[in-house]
């Protein structure tokens, strides 16, 4: 199973990118989404060479936002889709089946089509407002997570829901108790100055009722 923490990348220079992930993944992240917007080709291949690298060093799954093309020239563990980007049978098409597809969802109706479409793992969000997103879609809050997590629950659908958009520490008992599989997170351990410390306590959380 997918791990249940994830850290989207921050940065708006390589790096910074750069020194930003390396931190969260020598402080015990596990999982890195490289989110690295508004660059040309040859930037974006750098950092994601780089990323590449230093996942495969740390043992974590890497994962380039958006990118579909830029995912299968660099080999990376997959890809993670907006609402607004390629499409996943596209994206399939080009990764092949053994790749993970991850697509960001605001709604029930949006989870439908994803894994209709063949997605392997939902980005649904945002629990609350965040800056990290430019065009944030309408915010959920616990109320709408409930709601959606249910409608799942009555479909008998096991597909991996991650809560995105400005979840915090003090969210994750809650959330786990209404369902989701993980968290996806960018500024939260971006920002922390005690990166290693907050990492532990977000998966003793996360990890709290899972039986080994």
């Amino acid at each position: 199973m997918y791990n249940k923490l994830q850290y989207i990348s921050q940065g708006n220079t390589i790096s910074k990118q750069l020194y930003n992930i390396h931190e969260a993944l020598d402080s015990g992240c596990d999982w890195v989404q490289m989110r690295f917007k508004n660059q040309n080709t040859k930037n974006s291949f750098a950092l994601a060479e780089a990323v590449k690298f230093l996942c495969e060093e740390y043992l974590a799954n890497f994962i380039v936002n958006d990118n579909v093309y830029l995912a299968q020239q660099i080999a990376a563990d997959g890809v993670h889709l907006g609402l607004s980007d390629t499409k996943i049978e596209e994206a399939r098409t080009i990764l092949g089946d053994t790749k993970i597809i991850g697509a960001t969802a605001n709604t029930f109706e949006d989870i439908q089509n994803h894994i209709t479409n063949g997605c392997d793992y939902i980005g649904l969000g945002p629990l609350r407002f965040t800056t990290t997103k430019e065009k944030l879609s309408p915010v959920l809050g616990f109320e709408g997570y409930s709601e959606i997590l249910q409608k799942l629950k009555d479909n008998n659908s096991e597909i991996p829901v991650y809560a995105i958009g400005g979840v915090i520490s003090t969210d994750i008992d809650r959330l786990m108790e209404i369902g989701v599989h993980g968290i996806a997170v960018s500024g939260l351990i971006t920002k922390s100055d005690q990166k290693e410390k907050l990492i532990q306590q977000l998966n003793e959380k996360l990890y709290a009722n899972v039986v080994i």
